[in-house]
């Protein structure tokens, strides 16, 4: 019953529409199409607006970004020219100093020589002998040279350890500015890429997680301090070079004088004491040969009196021989007359004479005494005068060739 019902439903024929909702469907239809045709022109027109403005943004923002990559590459390289100029002069400088660096210790080297001489000259004039070890010129001369050598190694030593410092300096402000250009050289690198890219780049790619603003990035005032920090410190270090270079300069001039002239006065007195011991030895010798004269003039006065004395003793002989002779006349014959009187005078005068002669000859051997006593004296000191000459001019003056 209920299938038969729903059929009948089915077969009954649908409701007939008036002619005047025909024409309102229609101009319904018209409208409705009208209106959405109308709206779709108004979103293209506003799309094409959208496009041409977007457009033009993203041209004017490239064309602003490229001109900022442009601006940036000419700044870094700019900066780049800064820190290689820098790096050049701080270069220059350190091999200067390392040059100077060589003639420090070259000159320290050759000081250690001329010290060494020095004080073997003061220790071998210990050993000059008697009279001789005087506190002399020379003497004082040695001592000074030997402080000035001293004093000069003192201060070479000291400008050579300011100069490894200064040099530590530069090659710690040349790294500085070598890791500086190398990032400076890599930024430029990766900027001459960006520079390159387009549009029609082939290959390109979107790069994800590229918009980073936090992490490691630094203010533009930060990349330009940073650079400034390197370069004023190579122009402190420069600067610094620079300074110490004259320093040594003139510190090396100075102590080659100073050396110089001490070495010229050492000399000056050796010379001077030499020819002042050689004249003194001179007039040793030349007294040495006058008292030898003496002394060979007193032998033979010695000599004279001895054979003076010798020859008495024959006339005294015969003297007393005829005194005793004549002592033996007989009776009235033993007169004392003019023979025995002659006789006794005789006897008594060549007594006399020996006597005086003895005497003579006892003063003139103790004066000989003395005259050799002197030639001796004159000997040890011509000796003396010999071995200082020697240490002088011989083991010191010669030794001294070599400064």
């Amino acid at each position: 019953e209920t299938f038969q019902k729903t059929m009948a439903r089915l077969l009954q024929a649908p409701p007939k529409f008036h002619p005047s909702e025909w024409d309102i469907a229609n101009k319904m239809q018209c409208a409705s199409t009208e209106s959405q045709k109308s709206r779709s022109e108004r979103m293209i027109a506003e799309s094409r607006r959208l496009l041409d403005e977007t457009e033009k943004t993203t041209q004017k923002t490239q064309s602003d970004v490229n001109k900022k990559i442009e601006q940036r590459r000419e700044e870094i390289k700019f900066w780049k020219q800064e820190l290689e100029n820098k790096l050049e002069q701080i270069v220059h400088e350190t091999e200067v100093l390392l040059t100077f660096k060589t003639r420090l210790e070259k000159s320290l080297e050759s000081c250690k020589e001329p010290l060494v001489i020095a004080q073997k000259c003061l220790l071998n004039r210990q050993r000059r002998a008697g009279i001789d070890l005087v506190h002399d010129e020379v003497e004082q001369e040695l001592v000074k040279e030997a402080e000035v050598l001293q004093g000069v190694i003192a201060l070479l030593g000291r400008t050579l350890e300011q100069t490894n410092e200064q040099i530590r300096l530069n090659r710690s402000a040349k790294y500085n500015l070598e890791m500086d250009l190398k990032d400076k050289f890599t930024a430029l690198m990766i900027d001459d890429y960006c520079a390159s890219l387009t549009n029609n780049t082939p290959d390109i790619r979107y790069a994800d997680n590229a918009v980073k603003i936090e992490g490691n990035f630094v203010s533009p005032e930060d990349w330009i301090d940073f650079s400034n920090i390197n370069i004023e410190n190579a122009d402190k270090q420069r600067n610094n070079s620079l300074a110490l270079g004259a320093l040594i300069d003139g510190i090396l001039s100075q102590t080659r004088n100073d050396m110089r002239k001490q070495c010229e006065m050492v000399n000056v007195a050796f010379r001077n004491k030499v020819k002042e011991v050689k004249d003194a030895k001179h007039k040793l010798e030349t007294l040495l040969a006058m008292v030898m004269d003496e002394t060979a003039s007193q032998e033979k006065n010695i000599a004279a009196l001895k054979k003076a004395i010798a020859d008495k003793e024959g006339p005294v002989k015969v003297a007393q021989n005829r005194l005793e002779a004549r002592n033996h006349r007989p009776n009235v014959e033993l007169c004392y007359d003019t023979v025995q009187y002659r006789l006794i005078s005789e006897v008594q005068e060549i007594t006399k004479n020996m006597q005086r002669q003895v005497e003579m000859m006892k003063e003139r051997k103790i004066l000989l005494k003395g005259l050799s006593r002197r030639q001796l004296s004159l000997e040890e000191e011509i000796q003396v005068k010999e071995n200082t000459l020697y240490i002088d001019e011989v083991l010191c003056m010669q030794m001294r060739e070599s400064v």
